[in-house]
């Protein structure tokens, strides 16, 4: 697929064919993807672990489950765990070297490795290693975080996977995944191929691009093109809003297939 029509489709999956396993190799094409996501001094702060679901004892796996997403855990095969880890900060001086050495940062923006120690290092990276409890700390690791896990997750659509982003109980999982103290967890990527059509009803209602975002100073909306607005359509990256007409007859049908409620 094109990028427009991989993030045009999208969704959260909730129904997923459970007795269906995911191959080890797309699982590895979403962890490559987000190992290659932008991060700040080149720190790595996304850590994950992949559990086969089945190979999560059965308590653990009731443990886990909350009101609002206990049967996405049930029914996914695999489940990533994520985890924003504070420990990254600590190496980034030498990593950032590094990024001097390759050419990625340059002379011209003023970057050496003399300006890595004599002013990055103790300006910077080491009161945020050092302050690495502070909330806007780990505010920016779980954001940096978060865009490694959306292109993970735009991998998966494209490798033809459903996703599902869910909170989960740290520690319930804990007890088999065995994850460090100082990371912080963020949330459980369940994958698996959909059991629901891969629209799921159609794109999620959003609100309009004029509400949430602004040009210049906040209370003057960014207005769209039209003319954009259709070669996005054109692209699939704006698709049919849910729901289509048939996705109440799908929800019933599944209900039916899986045994749950009307």
């Amino acid at each position: 697929m094109e990028f427009k029509e991989v993030v045009g489709r999208r969704r959260t999956i909730r129904y997923f064919q459970s007795w269906r396993n995911v191959e080890r190799e797309k699982i590895q094409i979403m962890l490559e993807a987000a190992r290659l996501a932008s991060c700040a001094v080149n720190a790595t702060f996304l850590k994950a672990i992949v559990v086969i679901r089945d190979n999560i004892p059965r308590e653990t796996l009731d443990a886990l489950k909350t009101p609002v997403s206990g049967l996405n855990i049930e029914l996914a095969p695999v489940h990533i765990y994520t985890y924003a880890d504070m420990g990254a900060y600590k190496g980034a001086q030498a990593r950032l070297k590094k990024l001097v050495d390759v050419g990625a940062l340059n002379a011209t923006h003023g970057w050496s490795h003399k300006f890595v120690d004599e002013f990055v290092w103790p300006n910077i990276l080491k009161p945020l290693a050092e302050g690495a409890n502070q909330p806007s700390v780990a505010a920016a690791a779980a954001s940096d975080a978060g865009i490694a896990i959306c292109q993970a997750m735009l991998a998966a659509v494209d490798e033809g996977l459903g996703v599902c982003l869910s909170a989960f109980q740290h520690e319930a999982i804990n007890k088999v995944v065995k994850a460090p103290k100082d990371w912080i967890p963020l949330w459980v990527l369940l994958v698996g191929y959909p059991a629901e059509s891969w629209e799921a009803g159609g794109q999620r209602p959003r609100p309009p691009l004029e509400e949430i975002f602004f040009e210049g100073e906040y209370g003057k909306p960014f207005k769209g093109d039209p003319k954009v607005t259709e070669q996005m359509k054109a692209a699939k990256m704006i698709q049919a809003q849910a729901p289509l007409p048939w996705r109440k007859e799908e929800i019933k049908a599944l209900a039916r297939m899986f045994g749950l409620p009307e």
